[in-house]
This record gives structure tokens, C-alpha cells and sequence, in this order.
């Protein structure tokens, strides 16, 4: 490991054997569009695993069979491994036609197959606006089964975002899409900075009903009050007591840097390398500083 990535020594002298491990990854097309020079600011900074959403200017899905056999080489060539496919899925008005999309996710989990991904990030559709989402309930948790059904036989486990404008945007319709599935191969994402845009306190509202079905963390950090994506710490997002109460309970699992300092918008963000690098040297002094083991 080199650079921001290495941790301190164990506490107490404690085995590095018997302590949680936690792995980074990022979206590193926050880095660049290009997926050489992701991969660079990655090696620079020990992180081996990449939440890969695009390169090249285009969508992982979009990504032709040549283009998708390229990734795998220059990814392999970087020593870089794929964390999750962070996709789109889900990220339609639940009132559009679904089979095109289901078609869409056909694509999705050859992609994840292809690139060696456990884990597929997925949404549960864009309510219109003014709706009250308890309209939409029945059909959300109709397609998300069906996902969930598609998925199966495939060695991948589906991830659910918590984001703004979907029907699963708080901690209650989170849980409610995990149980109402209720498949192993539906688990949820934590990102904290989405809860904060909804009005959640993420930590203290959502923490101790999600964290039984939580496997992946997506790193930012948000204001409440306008909303703005900040650095680490720096906004309502609770990470410290998050990462305190992961460690306690011996939370394993990916860390997914998703800084959005430069940029934010419905299907992804930008940073550049040197914010992307800023905020990930600020989420690991504050793993440091909380005595946690990462790679």
C-alpha cells in the first residue's frame, strides 16, 4: 500500500487477524473519462477495486463487447479488481415501460459476469412528481422481485442505492423493498449523502433499522440544509458515528469513494483527480483516527 492507504498499526496490540478489514474502491470515473488514467490515480492511491459506472464518456452498460474487453485488459494490467457494477438500473420513472429495462438489466448482469463484479448497484425507479410513492408500492416491489429473479443462477448479489426522487429515498421504503423481496440477493447500499438531500439524519434515523441487510457503503458527505455534497465530515451525513458503529459491530465490506466536489447530477458525478484524491485522504484519517484496518 502506498500513499493515503495505509493504515495505522492495530490498537492494543490486537492481532491484525481478528480485526474487521475494510477494502476501498471508488467510482473512478470521477477521476477522469478516461480509464487509463482512473486506474493511475487509483494505483497512486492503493485502492485496488473500482465501482466501475463508465469509461470513455460512456455508461458501463453502453460499453460495447470490444470496448468491455478493453476494461478487462487495462484493468488487469492496473492490478485493479471490479467492486460492483454501478448502474443504472432502476433509474426510470416507475410509470415507463419496463421491459425495455429489464432487457437493459440482461446486459447489466453479462457486464458484472464479464468483469468479475460481486455486486450490481440498482434503484427503485423515479416516483412522478407530486405522487405520494405508497401509490407506486405494489409496482415497485414487483419489479424489484423480478430483478431479483433475473439475477438468480448469476454469481452476483444486487445492491439497492438509497436515492433522492425514488420510491426508495428513506430508511422505512429501504427496508420495506428488502423484506418485501426478501431474497439474500438483495441487500442495500448505505450512502449517507442521499439521506441527508431527503431530510434524513442518516445515522441516527436509519442506521440501526438498515444496518442487518447493509453490505456496501457509497462515500460522501452532504449539508442538509441546501443540500451541497462536501468532503468527509464536513456535512450532516454522520459518517463518524456510522464508521464508529460499523467497526463495533465488525462490519466487513467495500468503501466506495463518490466525492462529487466538482459535480453532481442524476446519473453521476465529478471530481478530478486531485479532489477525488482530497476526499479519499480525508476518509482514511478518519479510519485512522478510529483505529480501522483498511486496504
Amino acid at each position: 500500500m502506498r500513499a493515503c492507504c495505509v493504515p495505522r498499526d492495530p490498537p492494543d496490540g490486537t492481532p491484525e487477524e481478528e480485526l474487521a478489514m475494510w477494502t476501498l474502491s471508488g467510482f473512478a470515473d470521477e477521476i477522469s473519462p478516461d480509464l487509463h488514467s482512473q486506474c493511475q490515480t487509483l494505483n497512486g492511491l492503493g485502492i485496488e477495486y473500482v465501482e466501475l459506472r463508465s469509461a470513455w464518456d460512456t455508461n458501463v452498460l453502453d460499453l460495447d463487447d470490444d470496448q468491455l474487453d478493453a476494461a478487462v485488459r487495462i484493468l488487469a494490467a492496473h492490478g485493479i479488481r471490479t467492486s460492483s457494477i454501478g448502474s443504472p438500473i432502476g433509474k426510470i420513472l416507475i410509470t415507463e415501460d419496463f421491459e425495455p429495462h429489464l432487457a437493459r438489466f440482461s446486459r447489466a448482469l453479462h457486464v458484472a459476469e464479464t468483469l468479475g463484479a460481486p455486486y450490481l448497484r440498482l434503484f427503485s425507479f423515479f416516483m412522478p412528481a407530486g405522487d405520494d410513492p405508497a401509490r407506486h408500492r405494489d409496482e415497485v416491489l414487483r419489479r424489484m422481485a423480478v430483478l431479483t429473479a433475473a439475477a438468480g443462477g448469476h454469481d452476483v448479489v444486487l445492491l439497492h442505492e438509497n436515492e433522492k426522487e425514488i420510491f426508495g429515498d428513506s430508511p422505512a421504503r429501504c427496508l420495506d423493498i428488502v423484506e418485501s423481496v426478501g431474497s439474500e440477493n438483495l441487500r442495500l447500499v448505505w450512502d449517507a449523502a442521499n439521506f441527508v438531500q431527503c431530510g434524513v439524519r442518516p445515522f441516527t434515523d436509519g442506521y440501526a433499522l438498515l444496518r442487518p441487510y447493509l453490505e456496501y457503503v457509497h462515500v460522501k458527505d452532504a449539508v442538509m440544509a441546501t443540500g451541497e455534497v462536501v468532503p468527509t465530515g464536513e456535512g450532516d451525513g454522520e459518517l463518524a458515528q456510522t464508521v464508529r458503529a460499523m467497526k463495533a459491530d465488525g462490519f466487513e465490506g467495500f468503501f466506495s469513494m463518490e466525492p462529487h466536489l466538482a459535480a453532481a447530477g442524476a446519473m453521476g458525478g465529478f471530481s478530478g483527480a486531485d479532489l477525488f484524491t482530497q476526499a479519499t485522504r480525508t476518509f482514511t484519517r478518519l479510519l485512522d483516527a478510529n483505529g480501522i484496518l483498511y486496504r
